[in-house]
């Protein structure tokens, strides 16, 4: 490639696709580096997703959710952080701080602009001979359904993983019949002040499948519901047995949100609005007339219930990147040298090892995944880590290697050890040995910290 190829592409943007919270912060650390970024967002507005869970509140404060590139872009317009010892809910996230950014942004961020592909100019994923040499291509979707192809320098993937949420199947997959009872099934926590999502759990017999924040929220927002609604009852579905860990740090949590949402889904259960259901891989959902019938991997069938809410984590949306060259987990779907860091079968305290920019990248030179779809399936991520993922790569971009590779980065433990991938048995033998919990929680890293997950009705 010729010197003047190479001053083309270098002037060329950085695409950013996703305008959640760790795309913008991206897109606000680029511009600080003097590159020039273009957000592209498949959704209506800034946040889409973020604005799916506008109920559910953060168990990370406004402090916590901030970035400070971000906080430097939006200052001359006269915004300032609200209350940083305030927890908000999602709506106010994308309301306060989200749009604003995006609003400062100005035409750099696109909405209604699905990402259908990426690749190297020319290349498909085969080819060897001045791959890495050539721009990006990026074959958008516009709303009004024409195609477009964006030439790029470099690409975030910001997209996240909400649109891809696990099924009920124990095995990955989704349950026999899950798909054709879809009607009675929701991926997502109710908003229970919506009147018509109220109506429809009311007096009702709803599963919650899931062990995590999510599940935590759903259980703690149905007993809420019990309270006025006579009738209504949650059974919930665990993989596993209930032990100490089950119900998250509690007291001991250093976010005092998220640990006080496990200590209210224990309350659901403790006053009789919730039953658990242990043990319990399931493998089919079957009909009872109008109410659904939970079977697991044993053929144990629980009774019928009328509703069904599967929490059961978030995948990684990897099709529109067939023809990049990713070095992935088998397992986890995370950067390969990334993923021993945040593995749920090894740990799940909060604690992340150093890791910066190196451990984000590809055999594609200048393709990133970041924020929750950096994690693939683990469930670990908090909006900090995200916000350090895009300085320290944007850092790079900018040739600054000594910036990308040091940054120190401070995370709050949960108090809990025992990664959600482990079995009863080895979770006990753990803790008995002293578990995971005695790491710092102050490390030297390259980049990262967690985009945060919610809590709270």
């Amino acid at each position: 490639m010729s010197i003047n190829s190479v001053l083309a592409t270098d002037q060329l943007p950085v695409v950013v696709i996703g305008a959640g919270p760790v795309g913008l912060a991206a897109a606000a650390h680029l511009l600080e580096r003097g590159i020039e970024p273009l957000v592209l967002e498949a959704g209506p507005s800034a946040g889409s997703a973020v604005r799916d869970w506008a109920h559910v509140r953060l168990f990370s404060p406004w402090s916590e959710i901030t970035d400070p590139a971000a906080e430097k872009l939006l200052a001359p317009t006269g915004w300032t952080r609200p209350d940083g010892s305030a927890c908000p809910t999602g709506g106010d996230w994308a309301e306060r701080y989200l749009q604003p950014l995006a609003d400062v942004l100005g035409d750099r961020v696109r909405y209604g602009a699905t990402v259908a592909g990426v690749a190297r100019a020319g290349r498909d994923r085969i080819v060897d001979s001045g791959r890495d040499e050539q721009p990006f291509t990026v074959r958008v979707l516009p709303a009004d359904g024409r195609e477009e192809r964006i030439s790029a320098r470099a690409v975030i993937d910001a997209s996240g993983t909400w649109s891809t949420p696990g099924p009920m199947g124990a095995d990955g997959l989704p349950a026999l019949g899950e798909k054709s009872a879809t009607g009675r099934i929701s991926y997502r926590v109710p908003d229970l002040g919506d009147p018509a999502v109220r109506a429809r759990y009311a007096g009702k017999r709803t599963a919650v499948v899931g062990s995590g924040a999510s599940a935590f929220t759903a259980l703690a927002c149905l007993a809420d519901l019990a309270e006025d609604e006579p009738g209504t009852h949650a059974v919930w579905i665990l993989r596993r047995g209930i032990t100490g860990s089950t119900f998250g740090g509690g007291e001991a949590d250093e976010l005092p949100a998220r640990g006080a949402l496990g200590l209210r889904a224990k309350a659901a259960v403790e006053a009789g609005h919730a039953s658990a259901a242990t043990g319990f891989r399931t493998q089919a959902v079957e009909r009872d007339g109008d109410r659904l019938v939970l079977v697991d991997e044993d053929g144990r069938r629980l009774d019928p219930v009328d509703e069904v809410i599967v929490l059961t984590g978030l995948r990684p949306d990897l099709s529109f990147l067939s023809e990049i060259r990713l070095g992935l987990d088998d397992r986890l779907q995370a950067p390969t040298a990334l993923a021993p860091l945040i593995d749920p079968n090894v740990h799940s305290c909060g604690t992340v090892y150093p890791h910066g920019v190196n451990e984000l990248s590809h055999p594609e030179q200048g393709l990133y995944l970041v924020g929750m779809k950096s994690y693939g399936r683990a469930p670990t991520f908090l909006a900090m880590t995200g916000y350090e993922q895009v300085r320290s790569i944007t850092a790079a971009l900018a040739g600054d290697h000594e910036a990308a590779e040091r940054v120190e980065l401070t995370l709050p433990e949960t108090g809990v050890c025992g990664g959600a991938g482990l079995f009863e048995e080895q979770e006990n033998a753990e803790q008995a040995a002293g578990g995971c919990c005695s790491a710092p929680s102050t490390l030297q890293t390259g980049i990262d910290t967690p985009a945060t997950s919610p809590g709270g009705c």
